[in-house]
């Protein structure tokens, strides 16, 4: 890209996110956030989609599309090297967001 002002203030932005999240501590917290978004997330689209039972088969191939890319992003890479934070946090939010699809399932079976 060219070096323009914007450039180099989003590239400035994005280095300073970067060394910020080096702490461990932080990077959890983050990583814990975006599990709780998932569950969240899960939680208002099972209950917004299931309002309306059209399109309930559409929404959940939807949602199984877009965790197996989540999944196939994640491992694509061999086991031991180095992810980044922004692929953990997607994967962390993928859990959140199964688990609680699991949670609701459980809600409704009992």
């Amino acid at each position: 890209m060219q070096n323009t002002r914007l450039n180099n203030l989003l590239d400035a932005i994005a280095r300073r996110l970067g060394q910020w999240f080096v702490n461990p501590w932080r990077r959890l917290s983050l990583l814990i956030i975006s599990f709780l978004f998932g569950f969240f997330l899960g939680t208002a689209i099972s209950t917004t989609a299931g309002q309306k039972a059209e399109l309930d088969i559409w929404v959940a191939a939807i949602l199984v599309f877009l965790t197996e890319i989540t999944s196939r992003i994640f491992y694509s890479r061999s086991f031991l090297s180095k992810r980044s934070l922004w692929v953990e946090s997607i994967n962390i939010l993928k859990v959140g967001f199964t688990y609680s699809l699991f949670i609701e399932a459980l809600k409704l079976g009992s």
